[in-house]
């Protein structure tokens, strides 16, 4: 067991030669390695193969054994100063690799079919590689200074695949708005760091948080100055897992290539906030005030976040405000002490949501294949609808990853959601009941998803809202690049610019053949209509590399909650004990609690009800209000700004939803708010500083030079070498001394 952990500082570099040799290949041999791009994939998935074996086999150890082993190396020393080098397994680390791993590796072998036609495929092979490599780092590092290291390697990958079709002006922006908001936060963790080593003298955790306890303890410390670096460190966390204030990057982060949108979301980007945040609790846990302000952001980003997702209309940036929401449960739950309860619903949420990623990137995939449907288009919940019968296993994938984040028996984000929901009311009811009723926004906007894209029937962006119908159609691809209004080999387009709209994806349409998409060249079928041959195109399931992801995904959030439901055995003081409590029994000591009460089955069934309850009022809501809409969708029409709402024109408080809804869909007006005060303000500001320095300084100057001139042109003409002209001057000066004394009372005849 020894000898494993000493190999363990291989762990981050084992993917590493991929991406550095696709970056190699492209530069020297760059034909020879665009042939070969299968190799390149299928070396990625085969490395990270390695680390996740690798990372079970140390779980497995951390479980058995509850060891916590460290080694560190010195790299620099002067003086005083020392700076380190080395890794630390513990059981966070365990549980972060394995995440990493086990989604990183689906989404790779999902990303191969996704990104099949793309011309940067190599290129986002690497940048992936690179991405995991980083991550892998980030929650091995043993110190505050390699953790920052990694922390912004992180950061440059994420900036590179958001904005990996940057030819997009919207991935453009949205690649810089992620970097420049991260930016904010990652300058507050240097300055905490800082500041720590300042204090303690140390980067090392173990030694710092040891350090650290005892200055507060003996009080040897400002208390102050150590809460703002705390509060610092702190927001280096909130923007990376983007916490409100600084969650404004996530939804636009959504432009990158769907599997990234997976992988930020479920293992790496985002996770890496809360990981820094689980990972330095035991110095958090001794600052009161610091844990009240996690815990209160905490909770005004789960309400936030699940406001926000109410109203959207691309499925992705809903799923984004999801995201955004459940981080901020873990964060509520490490600010409240729940240090169980935030790794479990880390775990939790990540497999569902990576599953929910995964299928909207079908469900965009087989959208694509829709003739006038562009990459916009086709993340569109209002033109999507009926899409059971196109795409029925993604539907099922999608609905098991719905009804997880639902919180619905026995799903993996029952078991986490309803634990932090229980802690929650020890700690604060008014926390708790905002959390409750966010358990129930979360169930209505999860199903108002899931209505909205395979229940009903398929709405085509071709036919607006006043009936009108819009002739021109052009295709764009899913990876970024106009395509000609011609479908390559074998496909055409014949009479399909002057077909009806309305005839198409309605039960008025006539019955395909299951037996000719097996026959045909690709989703486009030709079929009778009125005597003549038309060519229909519609959405299509995915291939099986695609499927393959999302079904062990979906085993994953069918049964990952196991790990949380209390065993037979019992620790030190008689309590039940789980997995997951052995696993992280040497970090929960780190800061002297105990691992998990005794199980009161009874209270925990009295509030699974509540919990389960409140969800499915959600669900109930989410079903009344959008299911019946599909008929009458295009008769809707007071608020076009709010995607038509949905809603019933009957229902009493329409005003008052709409009012929401606009606030919802507009993203809370924060971003117009940071637009007007920021970006708005931050020009004004330059304005009026170009103009103070070009008017006022460069004025100054000038007018100093132009004095200097005039002085030096007159004193030129007063040189003239006559002694009458010097007597002249001297009698003048004379007067005029005189003059001023008489008028200013300073002379007395």
């Amino acid at each position: 067991m020894e000898s494993t952990y000493q190999y363990s500082w291989i762990i981050p570099f084992i993917s590493l030669p991929v991406p550095m040799l696709i970056g190699v290949g492209l530069i020297l041999f760059p034909t020879a390695t665009k042939k070969l791009r299968r190799i390149w994939s299928f070396s990625s998935v085969l490395l990270l193969s390695i680390v996740m074996i690798f990372s079970f086999y140390l779980a497995i150890q951390q479980i058995n054994s509850s060891y916590i082993y460290q080694y560190i190396w010195s790299w620099t020393i002067n003086n005083d100063f020392s700076l380190e080098f080395g890794y630390l397994i513990d059981p966070l680390t365990s549980i972060m690799l394995i995440l990493i791993t086990t989604v990183g590796i689906l989404v790779l072998i999902y990303s191969d079919n996704y990104m099949s036609h793309d011309q940067g495929y190599l290129r986002f092979f690497a940048y992936m590689s690179f991405f995991n490599t980083s991550m892998l780092g980030l929650v091995t590092s043993s110190n505050l200074i390699q953790i920052y290291i990694f922390w912004e390697l992180v950061g440059m990958c994420s900036y590179l695949l958001i904005g990996f079709w940057f030819t997009r002006p919207t991935a453009a922006n949205a690649c810089q708005k992620a970097f420049v908001t991260n930016r904010v936060g990652d300058f507050g963790l240097l300055l905490g760091i800082l500041g720590l080593y300042w204090t303690t003298g140390s980067f090392e955790f173990l030694d710092l948080f040891k350090i650290f306890n005892n200055l507060i303890s003996n009080n040897e410390v400002n208390f102050l100055f150590v809460s703002l670096c705390a509060f610092l460190l702190f927001a280096g966390a909130v923007a990376k897992s983007a916490q409100f204030p600084l969650h404004v990057w996530l939804p636009d982060a959504m432009e990158g290539p769907t599997p990234i949108s997976a992988l930020i979301h479920a293992a790496t980007m985002v996770a890496a906030g809360i990981f820094l945040i689980a990972r330095l609790l035991p110095l958090f846990i001794v600052i009161p005030y610091i844990m009240n302000i996690i815990a209160l952001i905490g909770i005004i980003t789960v309400l936030f976040g699940a406001s926000l997702a109410l109203a959207q209309k691309d499925i992705k940036r809903s799923l984004a405000y999801s995201t955004m929401s459940q981080l901020g449960y873990m964060m509520l739950a490490l600010g409240i002490g729940s240090y169980r309860a935030a790794l479990f619903h880390l775990i939790t949420h990540a497999y569902s949501k990576a599953l929910l990623f995964l299928g909207s990137g079908s469900i965009i995939h087989s959208m694509e294949s829709v003739v006038g449907y562009s990459p916009d288009k086709s993340q569109n919940m209002v033109l999507m609808g009926g899409l059971t019968k196109h795409v029925p296993i993604t539907k099922i994938f999608f609905l098991l990853g719905t009804l997880s984040l639902c919180g619905i028996p026995p799903l993996a984000c029952f078991w986490s959601k309803d634990e932090i929901l229980n802690d929650s009311w020890l700690y604060s009811p008014i926390f708790a009941i905002i959390a409750c009723s966010t358990a129930g926004l979360t169930a209505f906007y999860m199903f108002r998803i899931y209505l909205l894209t395979f229940e009903g029937h398929l709405n085509l962006y071709f036919k607006n809202y006043s009936g009108k119908t819009n002739n021109p159609l052009y295709s764009i691809s899913l990876w970024g690049k106009e395509g000609s209004k011609t479908i390559k080999k074998n496909f055409c387009l014949v009479s399909l610019l002057t077909m009806n709209t309305n005839e198409r994806f309605s039960k008025k349409s006539y019955q395909i053949d299951s037996n000719i998409r097996t026959n045909m060249m690709g989703p486009f079928v030709t079929i009778p209509h009125f005597g003549t041959k038309r060519i229909f195109a519609y959405p299509y399931e995915s291939d099986n590399t695609m499927l393959f992801p999302m079904f062990i995904l979906a085993l994953f959030t069918l049964f990952v909650g196991v790990i949380g439901i209390p065993l037979n055995q019992k620790n030190k003081e008689g309590s039940d004990l789980d997995i997951l409590d052995k696993w992280l029994i040497p970090s929960i000591n780190l800061f002297h609690q105990n691992s998990n009460d005794s199980v009161n089955w009874y209270e925990f069934f009295k509030n699974a009800t509540f919990s389960v309850s409140i969800a499915f009022w959600g669900i109930f809501i989410a079903s009344f209000l959008y299911k019946p809409a599909y008929s009458s969708l295009q008769n809707l029409n007071f608020h076009n700004s709010v995607v038509q709402s949905f809603f019933p024109r009957k229902i009493v408080l329409e005003k008052i939803i709409s009012v929401i809804y606009d606030w919802s869909y507009n993203r809370g007006y924060i971003d117009a708010f940071y637009g007007i005060s920021l970006i708005t303000g931050i020009r004004g500001l330059a304005k009026l500083t170009h103009f103070f320095d070009r008017r006022v300084i460069d004025g100054i100057t000038n007018a100093m030079g132009i004095l200097n001139f005039f002085v030096g042109e007159s004193i030129k003409y007063v040189g003239s070498g006559r002694i009458s002209s010097y007597i002249l001057l001297y009698l003048s000066y004379i007067f005029i001394f005189i003059l001023i004394y008489y008028f200013f009372g300073f002379f007395k005849p």
